[in-house]
């Protein structure tokens, strides 16, 4: 079962030229022809945290649902973040995992089945600090530890401009991809959006989304990765 998987920090809609134009964001990812995405700064930091990126252009423009992560809210997702699922790809479970830190962080976790192949994937937007960026990674190996043991990729802003340190509570059991510079969109410097795998996901190819569009509509580029699935591990 091969699918992509990518990442995309949304920047709340707003673009380099300071508009927020949720179209555009749609439009990019609807280039990126992923089956799995997870966005970061989804809501305003506003109140209780509407969204910033509207779940009826997602609902009307795209080919993806939304897993309802935050049912009591009007935010697209939980902490700002939110994960899309092409149709057709069945998510069977959902949670959302807190995490330490100065500032509020959460993960969230969604676990289905793509051509009889359970899965799961885990979204994040780490800390700034990479002392909380530890902690908030053993948070998250921890409570994987008591779910069933299956395929798991962990996308998202991992917030670590390092490419070698920084990964160590994942090192064991992920194989952490940093696909490309990937930030800030108009001229990248920093591989901040990665993709960790472990054993289950085969990794074919990854790159980073590179259009005129995506380099106007946030401050960071898309990341992907097309990996197939495997019963055999």
């Amino acid at each position: 079962m091969r699918l992509r998987l990518a990442s995309y920090n949304v920047h709340k809609c707003v673009g380099l030229d300071r508009r927020r134009k949720p179209g555009r964001i749609v439009d990019v990812i609807n280039e990126v022809g992923a089956d799995i995405v997870a966005l970061q700064e989804v809501d305003l930091r506003l109140g209780n945290r509407p969204a910033a990126l509207p779940l009826h252009l997602i609902e009307h423009e795209t080919d993806f649902h939304v897993p309802d992560f935050a049912p009591e809210s009007p935010s697209l997702g939980w902490h700002g973040q939110a994960i899309l699922i092409r149709r057709g790809i069945a998510i069977r479970d959902i949670r959302r995992i807190l995490l330490p830190g100065l500032e509020p962080r959460g993960a969230l976790l969604a676990e289905g089945e793509a051509g009889g192949q359970p899965f799961r994937i885990v979204a994040v937007h780490l800390g700034l600090l990479r002392r909380y960026r530890l902690m908030q990674m053993a948070a998250i190996r921890a409570a994987m530890s008591t779910r069933e043991a299956m395929a798991t990729a962990i996308l998202g802003d991992f917030n670590e401009w390092s490419s070698r340190d920084g990964m160590a509570p994942l090192a064991d059991a992920f194989r952490v991809h940093a696909p490309g510079r990937s930030f800030p969109a108009a001229r990248p410097i920093a591989r901040l959006d990665r993709i960790a795998l472990s054993e289950g996901w085969h990794l074919g190819d990854a790159g980073v989304h590179v259009s005129p569009l995506a380099r106007l509509a946030s401050d960071h580029l898309p990341v992907w990765a097309d990996v197939r699935l495997s019963p055999d591990g």
